[in-house]
């Protein structure tokens, strides 16, 4: 089970949150061709190693964050806000 830091309420178990999915993936523009939107619904990475993700906090404070967790060791490198920028992380 991961143990999940919430930047508001804290450190929580992992059944407190729900998964976004892989987070600053964006929305493309409504006038694009089919194959441009079926890649944004349905295609994703699934790295082995690094993944940025987004979680939200559903049993607590309902807010939404990002989270960089390593897919293999499911060891959180950082936590950090909605609308931040990915942070530099070394892998």
């Amino acid at each position: 089970m991961l143990r999940i830091s919430c930047p508001w309420c804290g450190p929580r178990d992992e059944p407190e949150y729900a998964f976004g999915g892989e987070s600053h993936v964006v929305r493309p523009t409504p006038d694009v061709d089919d194959a441009t939107w079926a890649q944004y619904l349905f295609q994703r990475e699934n790295p082995k190693g690094v993944q940025f993700e987004r979680w939200c906090h559903s049993y607590g404070c309902g807010q939404w964050f990002n989270i960089v967790r390593d897919t293999v060791t499911h060891e959180i490198l950082t936590v950090y806000q909605m609308g931040a920028g990915k942070p530099a992380i070394e892998t």
